[in-house]
């Protein structure tokens, strides 16, 4: 007998960035381990057909997916207090309507093909140095959990002449404390593990 799953709940949650809010489910939304950052422009088949729906919002300027949660950015002409509730019942009843889709299957596949492939000019993990490793590796385990429980990501793009450079997402994109945060803390930590790394600095990916 097939048992049947709990509803999804949503609850909303402030972030580092005062034009993003953070939406968590009590179930996941993307089970692949993989991040999807849609912009405005971007809002029309792209990846999520909830961001194409959240982007009818007026306001709406940025959605971010991953894991459990939905970072939503918002125009700064909204207050979060006159338009949270409203989100979050939106985004709640669009999860549990019959055949909701978070993500688009082929768009779930294409980031696994990628992977594979090379000569698009992708840097696959097989290229990746001894020394790019150790970065990912401090990465993954003690920065992208505090990065992810303020609704943002992390990854690593390049590591050169000392130089980490890392792609911020979600609320960390535009927050106004990113830049602190990356050189107090993030370039602090890895200076201090790795005596190769000399200076984090955030591109755009």
């Amino acid at each position: 007998m097939e048992t049947k799953k709990a509803p999804y709940t949503i609850y909303a949650e402030m972030t580092p960035n005062p034009d993003t809010m953070k939406f968590v489910s009590n179930r996941w939304l993307v089970t692949n381990d993989k991040s999807y950052e849609i912009l405005a422009d971007q809002r029309v088949g792209g990846p999520s057909p909830l961001a194409e729906e959240l982007f009818n919002f007026p306001f709406v300027n940025g959605i971010f997916i991953a894991g459990n949660f939905v970072t939503i950015s918002k125009s700064g002409a909204i207050e979060w207090n006159d338009v949270v509730m409203e989100l979050r019942d939106f985004i709640t009843n669009y999860l549990n309507a019959e055949g909701a889709i978070v993500i688009r299957e082929e768009f779930l596949n294409a980031v696994e093909e990628k992977k594979e492939e090379k000569g698009d000019g992708e840097t696959s993990p097989k290229d990746y140095t001894e020394l790019d490793k150790k970065i990912i590796s401090i990465l993954d385990e003690y920065i992208k959990p505090v990065v992810e429980g303020d609704g943002g990501a992390i990854e690593f793009y390049s590591f050169e002449y000392g130089v980490v450079k890392v792609i911020l997402k979600g609320s960390c994109s535009g927050c106004p404390s990113s830049t602190m945060t990356l050189k107090g803390s993030i370039e602090s930590l890895l200076k201090n593990m790795l005596p190769e790394v000399k200076e984090v600095e955030a591109v755009n990916g």
